[in-house]
């Protein structure tokens, strides 16, 4: 009998990289829990008070000191950095000494060069938090061609940047003109991130600027998300694409049970001929929180 088609799935711990870390879930029932004990992981809204990672420049999640180890996730173009103050995850820098949003930068020797890491703040990116969390299904990868709807000022953009590289493309669409100004300022020392100052809801409006891709991120926080979702994959996912998306539930009905909201809105994208994969809670990191992997026009070779 094979695995599950959809596995929905409450709070989770840090998963490690390959053979390092604690297991799914940790010590714990949420956050990061390096090593033993419960006096790792991260500080923070609803996560351990302890000896965990601190933001370096005033941001929380940064590295706070000592030698680290970086060892490849399981997720590729992931990294998980390991020191005696616990587990981190990491991408690798891909415009070296730019920091972003204030994260730490992690300089490792390897061989006889030094490679940049930045720090992945889960308090800063609902990505990281589901990656952190445990999540199983994570189609971003090298190379590969990302749709991003609800960009914001490219915090998780630009980690996006970072784990596509050099031949992958982000295409970072987002409405807000504040916000708008912060991403174009990191789209301008990376090459791989296309921004789009357009509503989302009309895809049409940028269809000559998008190309097909192959995974749709999308944190738009809207009551028609499901919508807006599924009008984007219209146009430009491929077939076997997977949308990834972040679902507030009082955003979309604040008198429903989250669960119940998260139900509903899986519903929509089933109508939308999607196949729902994976579901994950982003708790104790966001309250009501979920996010949803799902197939797009699943072909045979996928059932």
């Amino acid at each position: 009998m094979g695995r599950p088609e959809f596995t929905p799935r409450g709070r989770g711990g840090f998963r490690g990289g390959r053979g390092g870390g604690s297991g799914r879930g940790g010590s714990g029932r949420g956050g990061f829990t390096p090593g033993s004990g419960d006096r790792g992981g991260f500080r923070g809204r609803g996560g351990p008070r302890g000896r965990g990672f601190r933001g370096g420049g005033g941001g929380r999640g940064g590295v706070r000191g000592g030698k680290v180890v970086v060892e490849p996730h399981r997720f590729e173009g992931v990294f998980l950095g390991k020191s005696k103050d616990g587990d981190i995850l990491l991408t690798k820098n891909m415009v070296p000494g730019v920091s972003v949003y204030k994260e730490k930068l992690v300089v490792i020797e390897e061989g006889d060069k030094k490679v940049e890491y930045r720090t992945w703040n889960p308090f800063r990116s609902k990505l990281g938090t589901a990656i952190g969390n445990g999540i199983n299904n994570m189609p971003i990868k090298p190379g590969s061609k990302v749709l991003y709807l609800g960009a914001a000022s490219g915090t998780t953009v630009s980690h996006v940047s970072d784990i596509v590289g050099e031949e992958g493309l982000v295409y970072a669409v987002e409405f807000s003109p504040r916000s708008g100004r912060d991403l174009l300022n990191v789209a301008r020392s990376r090459p791989n991130i296309i921004p789009i100052l357009e509503d989302a809801r009309h895809p049409h409006k940028y269809r000559m600027l998008v190309g097909m891709v192959d995974v749709i991120f999308a944190d738009v926080a809207q009551p028609d998300q499901a919508r807006i979702v599924a009008l984007n994959a219209h146009s430009f996912l491929k077939n076997d694409g997977f949308a990834v998306m972040s679902i507030k539930a009082n955003c979309i009905d604040s008198t429903a049970p989250p669960e119940q909201v998260y139900k509903a809105e899986l519903e929509k994208l089933k109508q939308e001929l999607f196949r729902p994969r994976e579901q994950i809670s982003l708790e104790p990191y966001e309250r009501d929180h979920a996010v949803v992997v799902a197939l797009y026009r699943a072909s045979a070779k996928k059932e």
